[in-house]
């Protein structure tokens, strides 16, 4: 289980980003706090957190001033931003800390999902140490990008593209639309819809498997992968 410190000023929300925490199968609550030094305090405790919900606006002081502190006391925990601020200082700011992710408020669940499922992969992928390929690194660092998933039209989930774009990165082959919605409880059409957009946007490759009669399959393999 990945233990999740919730760090926010308000405690309604806090208690909405827990239970959207516990949700996600993989996934508990260590705690909450509701400013730097509570957070600070938490972090000390058991069980340790593996990874802070770090909102920015705290009462005494920002969430980023925390993760400094962090750092400074030796705590190799993990953090994602979730906060309102929008300016760019804060975002590179965050960058140049070591946050992997930053969420903008107000978020879904489905939003917050995604960010913790893609935090999983990455754990998974790193926790198998050994040496990595180029791809391997690729993938890693494209698991951090919040450009992971591209753009999408008015009217398609980011979150759904996610599903998609994970099983083509769980898949040691190609897989077909058939083979995705199987994977991730999506219908065929829908899965067939995600994948044309995900190619359309260079994020997967398109190929085609020749049988004996009748028009080719159409498969499909996340594009860092070829």
């Amino acid at each position: 289980m990945i233990e999740v410190l919730v760090v926010d000023d308000d405690t309604r929300v806090a208690r909405v980003n827990a239970a959207y925490v516990e949700r996600v199968p993989g996934f508990r609550v260590a705690g909450q706090a509701h400013s730097a030094a509570e957070a600070l305090r938490r972090m000390e405790g058991l069980p340790r957190p593996d990874l802070v919900l770090m909102d920015h606006h705290l009462p005494d002081e920002s969430g980023l001033a925390v993760v400094q502190e962090m750092r400074r006391r030796g705590h190799q925990i993990d953090v994602i931003m979730v906060t309102a601020s929008r300016d760019l200082t804060t975002v590179r700011a965050a960058l140049r800390q070591g946050v992997l992710q930053y969420l903008v408020k107000p978020f879904s669940f489905a939003g917050l999902r995604a960010k913790l499922e893609t935090y999983a992969d990455l754990r998974r992928t790193l926790d198998r140490g050994g040496t990595a390929e180029q791809s391997d690194v690729d993938l890693i660092f494209g698991a951090l990008s919040s450009n992971a998933v591209p753009d999408l039209p008015k009217g398609h989930s980011p979150a759904t593209a996610d599903l998609v774009r994970r099983a083509l990165l769980n898949a040691e082959g190609s897989l077909s639309a058939q083979e995705v919605a199987e994977e991730t409880g999506l219908s065929r059409q829908t899965a067939q819809r995600y994948l044309k957009l995900l190619e359309r946007a260079g994020k997967a490759r398109l190929t085609l498997r020749y049988g004996d009669a009748g028009r080719p399959e159409h498969r499909y393999v996340w594009a860092t992968r070829v």
